[in-house]
């Protein structure tokens, strides 16, 4: 039986999500928790857009609170939320699928925590943060549910995690509150004693990693031939039946989809290094060509200036090729 709900949303998420929330009744004997991708420059007022005067009473997760039932524990901004037995630990690990706070290791450290009293949902978003956590949950025992991919305003997470297990259920939005009602039958009842003291006995205590052994890529997994994008270590890797990871010494965390992202972005990114370093390394030419004129020395001038000019066409070009590729990814977006 249920009685911890987690639930992860991205893109497109907040309708969904209340939709889900709202409807929940307020004695429901089970303790949800909420996360969803934020912006880490501005507080979140998700809790408020989920709350509703009749309903389960919804709050923003507090680090080292006790979990209570009929309580929704919505993640805070730059901050990963975990579960531990008995309460809530908020932190700033590294970001696992560029994201922080990020769904997998709240799943993770809720199966770790609960096993099969474990309700994992994934819900509308881009890419794939979620579905190793979902994998993870049904491993230890737990229920697993899906949004419907051909309703999700985004439906790429729910593509994913049903790529790499097979959902208990796979509902609309508007489906899932009933289910949940219908799966937490019973009285709320705490911690289990031998998981928790087993959890609790671990010093220092991982951030949510380390499942069973199988599930540690650093015993289990080999060094890769790739680096980390956000931090430029060595990332391990392990292929889990159709699901392939990566995670690198300090715990930067990575699904294929989202290490694509990120080198993506890192190519972006050296490329607009290039064209600021090219544009002042031609402006420096010129200057170099002005003062020769000043000088008198024309044959230095042209020699500047011609430098100049072929740097600027380079920077040109690299700018064109940046602005273009803006230009389709908008284009698709909007299709």
């Amino acid at each position: 039986m249920p009685n911890i709900i987690v639930i992860g949303a991205s893109a497109g998420g907040v309708e969904a999500l209340r939709t889900i929330i709202r409807a929940l009744p307020r004695d429901l004997q089970a303790a949800v928790f909420v996360v969803m991708h934020l912006s880490p420059l501005s507080p979140s007022v998700l809790p408020n857009i989920l709350a509703s005067d009749e309903g389960i009473s919804v709050g923003a997760a507090v680090d080292g609170e006790s979990i209570h039932p009929s309580h929704v524990y919505v993640a805070q901004p730059d901050l990963h939320l975990l579960i531990e037995p008995g309460y809530v630990r908020l932190t700033r690990g590294p970001r696992e699928n560029r994201h922080r706070p990020a769904i997998d290791p709240l799943f993770r450290t809720a199966a770790r925590a609960y096993g099969p009293r474990v309700l994992g949902i994934v819900l509308t978003g881009m890419l794939d943060d979620g579905a190793q956590g979902l994998v993870i949950v049904k491993s230890e025992g737990g229920k697993t549910i899906v949004q419907d991919p051909d309703e999700a305003m985004f439906p790429a997470m729910p593509r994913n995690a049903l790529k790499v297990i097979s959902a208990d259920y796979v509902l609309k939005a508007s489906e899932i509150s009933r289910k949940i009602v219908g799966l937490v039958k019973g009285r709320w009842h705490d911690v289990e004693p031998a998981r928790a003291r087993d959890i609790l006995a671990e010093y220092p205590r991982p951030e949510g990693e380390k499942m069973r052994e199988e599930f540690d890529e650093r015993k289990m997994g080999k060094p890769s031939m790739f680096t980390c994008p956000d931090c430029n270590g060595t990332l391990w890797e392990v292929q889990e039946g159709d699901l392939l990871r990566f995670r690198c010494r300090v715990g930067h965390a990575f699904s294929a989809d989202s290490m694509r992202d990120g080198y993506a972005e890192s190519v972006e990114g050296a490329l607009w290094v290039a064209v600021r370093v090219l544009e002042e390394s031609a402006a420096l030419e010129r200057r170099l060509a002005g003062d020769a004129v000043s000088r008198g020395d024309q044959l230095s001038a042209d020699r500047f200036t011609d430098v100049a000019e072929g740097r600027e066409e380079h920077a040109s070009i690299l700018r064109d090729m940046l602005m273009d590729n803006e230009s389709k990814e908008q284009n698709v977006s909007d299709s």
